[in-house]
């Protein structure tokens, strides 16, 4: 088995996962079994059994019911929070920092695309809070960096019972804590509902991509998110305590933690509407709150309401809340979160520019590797050197594979060459190419970051426009970095080409060279401009390496070594390596499998 054809099952390899994962996974999880879409209310509308509006609003008191609306304005370095004495609930969330895809101002929670609804157990039947007033002593503040704003907002019901609300917003960051509490008869195991629904507005330039990766996100013992659909509307449930749960955009979180008393029977849900230009989705969560928690005092907990950048989540007070950030399977996970990531911000220092730290990720990781790609040439220009005497092999058994095969074992351990010695350092590399694959759509730093002709590094430059959508995920542009990558992959197989001798077999290796880059070209057209840069400045820099490499390298001395490792194995000099006692098995296995053959063929004849 040569080097070109490992390689080429290896490149097969890829595009199969490639094609798997043309729509990749934005979180980690295994989805729950998934509920049957029929007819019947979907899960988040089947609420605790709330009284209809009438009777909730005879359990609250007339007092408090003849509250007018008012909005109190909390706003930090970070954030500008509007609270809402009707239900006392956050309005809206604006984050100061960034911008959607058009420059406008982004909400990560909106007036009239977001409900916040509590439905209140009591003795004498269910409140929805939603409904009621709450009375608050707190003033609209501007709060610097190391302050901090206490909210709390207070409502009336029936029977002398009160509900009170709790917010703590922090003068930075995108916590907010928060707690609900309450007096009255104790109510056994009945819990408060939760149901919250926010309208996901479009934050990114892609719906199609958008639709294909928001989510919700939610924590047992282990990370599990709802299945997602570009088209239709999706819905699970857990009976599982759920530890915290975050609605996901592709770039923004918007979640509630409850670590010391979680959430049960959740349910979630994602309503689609294809043709909506504004909502990407709708999503919804129903969790209950044990009344007792709330009673005592305990029912503590937290909003999340920020961006999903791995330096904030990963700093958050909850169990693995990190995970939101998705940084590819359980393998490659180390790659991208001790050595990727942290090597990313370290350049961020240092480099304000996305474009050029990326080229410098490329020229510390190829620098990194350097002693593997020296090698992988090494053992290339051995097999050029063994060339003649391999292309002699095949002409003198032109119709027998297995003598070929068998003659070319015998070559390389009279040489003392590994053919697999230059797939190794080969395949070394490709853990990092596969983190890099998923961690750049990931990453939040590169939104919006602009270089050359790419406005924005996180999603796919649109070089050219087209007038017609092309299937299979290409879709209405054509990306110049994607073109850049293939052109230099291409580069690279035909360089790579001149130095490796042809092998037989039924596939062309060299040619598949070719056919590769041309088939990914259309898988990463709509991928991030910043992963197809990266592709292709790595590309160019490991042509550049092996030119570099080449001048180094002397083949004359690689043929003496050669022919020296030759005469010491006929004479029996040289100790034998691991590889080259296994060529040997291999070898009499062959001739003896190939006296068996002879023999059966011999008895055949003379019956």
């Amino acid at each position: 088995m040569d080097k070109n054809f490992i390689i080429g099952l290896v490149l097969i390899m890829l595009m199969l996962i490639g094609y798997q994962i043309l729509v990749p996974k934005t979180v980690e999880p295994t989805p729950v079994e998934q509920t049957t879409t029929t007819n019947t209310p979907r899960a988040t509308a089947t609420l605790s059994a709330a009284t209809d509006s009438s009777e909730i609003a005879s359990q609250i008191s007339d007092t408090v019911a003849r509250v007018t609306p008012q909005d109190l304005v909390i706003e930090t370095q970070d954030t500008r929070v509007v609270f809402t004495n009707k239900g006392g609930v956050l309005k809206e969330v604006l984050l100061k920092k960034y911008k959607t895809y058009d420059q406008k101002p982004l909400y990560l929670i909106a007036e009239n695309h977001n409900k916040f609804q509590i439905d209140f157990p009591t003795q004498t039947g269910d409140v929805r809070l939603t409904n009621a007033y709450f009375s608050t002593d707190s003033k609209d503040q501007q709060l610097s960096a190391k302050d901090s704003a206490v909210i709390t907002y207070r409502t009336n019901l029936k029977n002398n019972q009160f509900v009170e609300q709790t917010y703590v917003v922090h003068g930075s960051g995108y916590v907010i804590d928060y707690s609900i509490k309450s007096n009255g008869a104790a109510l056994g195991d009945k819990s408060a509902i939760i149901n919250w629904k926010n309208d996901l507005l479009q934050l990114e330039n892609d719906m199609a991509k958008n639709r294909e990766v928001v989510t919700i996100n939610y924590y047992t013992d282990e990370l599990l998110s709802l299945p997602t659909s570009a088209t239709s509307p999706e819905a699970d449930k857990t009976a599982d305590p759920v530890k915290w749960f975050t609605i996901k955009h592709k770039y923004f979180l918007a979640g509630l933690i409850s670590e010391k008393h979680p959430f049960n029977n959740v349910a979630l849900s994602a309503d689609v509407n294809p043709n909506d230009s504004v909502i990407v989705k709708t999503m919804g969560v129903t969790a209950g709150i044990p009344m007792a928690a709330i009673q005592k005092g305990e029912a503590n907990f937290q909003f999340f309401l920020g961006p999903n950048d791995y330096h904030l989540v990963d700093k958050v007070q909850a169990e693995n809340f990190d995970q939101n950030v998705y940084l590819g399977y359980a393998f490659l996970k180390p790659i991208n979160k001790f050595f990727l990531v942290p090597l990313f911000n370290f350049l961020e220092k240092f480099v304000s520019n996305y474009g050029l730290l990326i080229i410098l990720l490329v020229l510390f990781v190829k620098t990194l590797l350097t002693p593997l790609t020296y090698k992988s040439y090494i053992s290339m220009a051995k097999m050029k050197l063994l060339a003649p005497e391999l292309e002699q092999i095949r002409n003198q058994n032109p119709d027998d594979m297995a003598k070929q095969q068998q003659d070319q074992m015998k070559l390389y351990q009279q040489v003392g060459v590994s053919p697999l010695s230059g797939c190794i350092p080969v395949l070394a590399t490709m853990p990092i190419l596969f983190s890099l694959f998923f961690l750049f759509p990931n990453l939040i730093e590169l939104r919006q970051q602009s270089f050359l002709w790419a406005p924005d590094l996180s999603t796919y430059d649109s070089f050219l426009k087209l007038p017609f959508t092309v299937p299979f995920g290409v879709g209405n542009h054509i990306s110049l970095f994607t073109v850049l990558m293939t052109a230099s992959s291409i580069g690279y197989a035909y360089y790579n080409n001149q130095i490796t001798p042809t092998q037989p077999g039924p596939v062309n290796m060299k040619v598949l060279g070719y056919i590769m880059p041309l088939m990914f070209m259309f898988v990463l057209n709509s991928f991030p401009a910043g992963l197809t840069f990266y592709y292709f400045v790595s590309n160019i820099v490991t042509i550049a390496q092996q030119l570099l490499i080449k001048r180094f390298v002397n083949e004359d001395k690689i043929r003496a070594i050669l022919d020296e490792n030759r005469r010491k194995n006929a004479n029996g000099e040289k100790k034998q390596t691991k590889f080259q006692k296994y060529l040997e098995k291999s070898l009499q296995a062959a001739d003896e499998a190939k006296k068996k053959q002879a023999e059966l063929e011999k008895r055949a004849k003379k019956k």
